[in-house]
């Protein structure tokens, strides 16, 4: 059976895998690098023999921060606390990466009052959490002849959520649908901390009010004795047996 022709291997050059760590300490092999000091001061071209040393002396790293320099540009600094900091960073930049979310909420033209405000409550929970709501308009048989009704709609539901939101795509008839997208006043990661700060001040109220309650029930508590003495000796006084 054949087996084909064998697979060739590629070219030295031709690409693959490109290491994005930075070359520290030995690993620098030029003949000399531009030294930048662990406080970000200029300290010159230098031999890289005579730079790795100053690191050693400093008990620093020697880091190629710019290899594409002539001669290449080396930093003195801690490396292992650089490398930290930097995955902190990332850490952070991903945790605050929002995604773009679009909710949508239907309504009829002919809705009542009850559900418009039920629907209405759940565009402000959208919005209030950073999200964009794209809010549709459905019509059934004649209501197609009608799109002044969907228009108004919208226009008032739009006024109604103003604070919340703004019209990011206005009123369009899509077929059978009138659709409009409303963004957010807010960007999500700003609502996330909103909502954050309004969760925490809600449970120190509800602390607040528990620490409250059993305060007055330990006030109440320790009174109850007291007033029952000084109603047996109110009652000890008033015996109809003893003379005034």
């Amino acid at each position: 059976m054949s087996r084909g022709p064998p697979l060739e291997s590629p070219p030295p050059n031709s690409g693959g895998h490109i290491s994005t760590e930075l070359r520290i300490n030995d690993r620098i092999r030029v003949p000399e690098v531009r030294l930048v000091g662990p406080n970000g001061e200029t300290v010159g071209i230098v031999p890289t023999a005579d730079a790795l040393r100053l690191a050693q002396e400093a008990d620093l790293d020697l880091v190629e921060i710019a290899p594409q320099g002539k001669p290449p540009v080396c930093k003195l600094m801690d490396y292992g606390k650089f490398k930290y900091e930097n995955a902190q960073k990332a850490r952070e930049a991903r945790r605050n990466q929002t995604n773009v979310i679009i909710k949508e909420m239907k309504l009829r033209p002919k809705i009542d009052s009850h559900d418009y405000e039920t629907k209405k409550g759940h565009v402000v929970r959208f919005l209030k959490a950073g999200d964009k709501v794209k809010i549709t308009i459905m019509f059934r048989g004649r209501e197609q002849h009608r799109p002044e009704l969907g228009f108004r709609l919208l226009q008032k539901l739009a006024e109604d959520v103003a604070e919340l939101g703004f019209v990011e795509s206005s009123p369009k008839q899509d077929g059978r649908n009138m659709v409009m997208v409303l963004g957010p006043n807010k960007k999500k990661a700003d609502a996330k901390v909103d909502q954050q700060a309004a969760k925490e001040s809600k449970l120190a109220e509800r602390e607040a009010e528990e620490a409250a309650e059993r305060a007055e029930r330990a006030a109440a508590a320790a009174a109850g004795p007291v007033a029952a003495k000084k109603e047996r000796g109110r009652s000890e006084n008033l015996d109809p047996e003893i003379d005034a």
